[in-house]
């Protein structure tokens, strides 16, 4: 008798623990799958995550995945009472049943399996779809009507100041492929919508221009050389008009010393006006587009200054790009 009531007891054990571990393993899965963003499943698993391609069917059909967990996890539970029922007295047995299900079957599950929601859906992923094929008669009448009641949900696409917030992010974390520099720019980039041509142009005041009327002689190309631009802006002296801008390129294979030449004479190549509240992804296009490296800025039907697409990169990377030239100046200073 003695050994006959020891196995009852054993068998009532491991009963429980396995119908416990049942439904942990139903709450931890629900918590899971429900946790992971379908989007970010699908860009996973396109960049090659097993993982993810695993668990990226089980997380599109979610309304069958959760309709397979939760009628599981029922039955786990109603299952462990009517053990517990039919071997201790109704009060002990409702007591135990409560503490192990929220315990062991519910608050330590969920709380382990939402630290790596992906790792356990992949890894529970085999015994997820056969939770699926054996409720599928019922699941799957839940599963269309919870589809016609609640759609499926829309692409969730973050903004530009939580997209610049996630690249932050990588900045503390040693984890992260992205290096300092590469971090740098994406934050540049994305910023560039919000600022205007007016914040980062050279201001006419400090622009070296000419006029087409302005005579070309020796002693001009000298300054024009000691400034050290490739490229002159001309606008007439009201800065109203804009004609183009000279090439100092163009100029190299002609004598000056020996001729009269004014600006005009030359070859100027066109540009046109822009705002200067025009955003800096427009004027980044707007350079592409134009195929030019010099672009003057008007307000108010004037000439106000001039932007390079030196000055746009060096907005997206942060640091400023300095050529020969800059180097020679500082040095000579």
């Amino acid at each position: 008798m003695l050994h006959n009531g020891s196995l009852k007891l054993t068998l009532l054990v491991i009963e429980v623990i396995l119908l416990v571990a049942t439904s942990a393993v139903c709450s931890g899965l629900n918590i899971a799958i429900m946790s992971l963003d379908l989007n970010d499943l699908k860009r996973k698993a396109k960049l090659g995550n097993r993982q993810a391609a695993r668990v990226l069917p089980l997380r599109v059909q979610t309304h069958l995945t959760l309709a397979s967990i939760l009628l599981t996890n029922v039955a786990a539970v109603s299952a462990t009472s009517l053990v517990l029922n039919q071997r201790l007295n109704g009060l002990l047995a409702g007591i135990l049943g409560t503490l192990l299900i929220v315990s062991f079957g519910e608050i330590i599950p969920q709380a382990l399996f939402s630290k790596n929601a992906l790792f356990w859906a992949s890894l529970f992923s085999p015994l997820l779809n056969t939770m699926i094929f054996i409720t599928y008669i019922i699941s799957k009448p839940l599963e269309i009507l919870l589809n016609n009641l609640f759609p499926h949900e829309k692409t969730k696409l973050q903004s530009r100041h939580e997209l610049g917030l996630l690249i932050t992010e990588h900045l503390s974390d040693k984890t992260s492929e992205l290096d300092e520099n590469e971090i740098e720019i994406m934050r540049g980039a994305l910023s560039l919508s919000e600022k205007r041509v007016r914040d980062i142009m050279t201001d006419i005041r400090h622009t070296y221009w000419i006029t087409p009327d302005m005579a070309l002689d020796g002693d001009k190309i000298d300054e024009v050389k000691e400034k050290g631009f490739s490229r002159i802006p001309v606008f007439n002296a009201a800065l109203t008009k804009s004609y183009g801008v000279l090439l100092m390129k163009d100029l190299v294979d002609i004598d000056f010393d020996d001729n009269n030449y004014l600006v005009e004479d030359m070859t100027l190549h066109p540009v046109q006006l822009v705002g200067s509240m025009t955003a800096l992804d427009t004027m980044f296009r707007k350079f592409i587009s134009a195929g030019i490296h010099l672009i003057p800025i008007e307000k108010d039907d004037k000439i106000v200054g001039i932007l390079t697409i030196e000055d746009l990169i060096e907005e997206i990377f942060g640091l400023e790009i300095e050529d020969e030239t800059d180097r020679t100046k500082k040095l000579n200073k």
